[in-house]
């Protein structure tokens, strides 16, 4: 009987015991199971509207972080700069006051000017290429370097490619470019770009484009078939070639406070969400190409006001042989470096 009781003495006593030792394991179990359940608010601010490309990814994006996440991550979509322009968002995503933006590469420039090299003409074979090298090396860099400077760099999304137009002549050869005004972006790639075959660039903002060329201010410029469709370029120029000479894109940014507070789990989640809306955002910006570049057609064919070229394999030869010479001027590290350059013309 001494036995029997001493047992139950001993026995409860490491119950209790037991008990004791696991209080603590307990509290931390817990609050990691709150911390689990914990819900954050995701604000994606962007400039243009919902039904473009660049719109629909978002809210596609929108749909699948909050199916993945479990509801955990409420993803709020703001479109036509509701929230922020693209000029103010980088800081706000440092204050963590919005969580997300897409804001063009030309944005970036004093931050990782290394991102210009999206501007070097002819740098790019074709759709298929541009995308090898930003879901490579060279991407992963270029992301590497935006994340260092305090964000979460995620993805590389679309506009796409940029034609020229002209009110002069149509634009084949490099030659044909000599002396026409060209209206750019801020860029000192695509300054020396025009530089380099002759033609007289003119840097001015984007709103102001349409009603200069309409009054002969400038000859011609360099744009995506949306931005020449939806701004009705076609109607005030003479001449569009499809050169697919240089790259308009945009770099999905998160704010570095908002990833860091996120669990490793919901981190995922971002990732893989984004991974998907990327190849949405891809595929809604080719549709639109195709679709815009058809109403210019129509137009064209319609009016008779617009003749239509596509650069032929030796006339893009001669415009890469042409522009190319510039490509050294933009060796140095802290523009955009010799590596990057030749890793993007060696991805196969």
């Amino acid at each position: 009987m001494k036995g029997i009781v001493s047992s139950a003495v001993v026995a409860s006593a490491l119950f209790f015991t037991g008990c004791g030792d696991n209080k603590g394991d307990s509290q931390e179990t817990k609050a990691s199971a709150d911390n689990s359940k914990k819900t954050y608010v995701l604000k994606f601010s962007h400039v243009v509207s919902a039904n473009t490309p660049k719109g629909k990814a978002a809210d596609y994006f929108e749909k699948r972080l909050e199916e993945l996440s479990n509801g955990q991550i409420d993803v709020q979509v703001y479109p036509s700069s509701q929230l922020y322009k693209d000029n103010a968002v980088l800081k706000a995503l440092k204050l963590d006051s919005v969580q997300m933006a897409a804001p063009s590469f030309s944005k970036f420039g004093k931050i990782v000017p290394q991102l210009a090299l999206f501007d070097l003409p002819f740098l790019f074979k074709d759709i298929d290429h541009l995308h090898r090298v930003q879901d490579g090396e060279v991407g992963k860099e270029l992301k590497s370097m935006v994340t260092e400077k305090g964000y979460k760099a995620l993805s590389f999304w679309d506009n796409n490619f940029k034609q020229f137009t002209s009110s002069k002549k149509p634009i084949l050869m490099p030659s044909d470019a000599e002396g026409q005004k060209f209206r750019i972006m801020s860029s000192k790639v695509l300054e020396e770009q025009f530089k380099a075959v002759g033609a007289s660039p003119q840097m001015m903002p984007f709103s102001e484009v349409y009603s200069a060329l309409q009054q002969g201010v400038i000859d011609a410029a360099e744009n995506p078939i949306s931005n020449i469709y939806t701004k009705k370029f076609h109607e005030v120029q003479k001449y569009l070639t499809i050169s697919n000479h240089g790259y308009l894109g945009y770099l999905v940014v998160m704010s570095e406070k908002f990833w860091n507070s996120l669990t490793p789990e919901l981190q995922k989640d971002v990732e893989q969400a984004m991974k998907e809306a990327t190849q949405k955002e891809r595929e809604y910006a080719n549709e639109l190409d195709k679709e815009q570049f058809d109403l210019i057609k129509k137009y064209a064919k319609e009016t008779g006001k617009l003749e239509i070229f596509t650069l032929n394999d030796e006339q893009r030869k001669a415009w890469k042989e042409a522009t190319s010479k510039i490509y050294p001027d933009f060796y140095d590290k802290d523009v955009i470096g010799k590596d990057l350059i030749e890793k993007t013309l060696a991805t196969e």
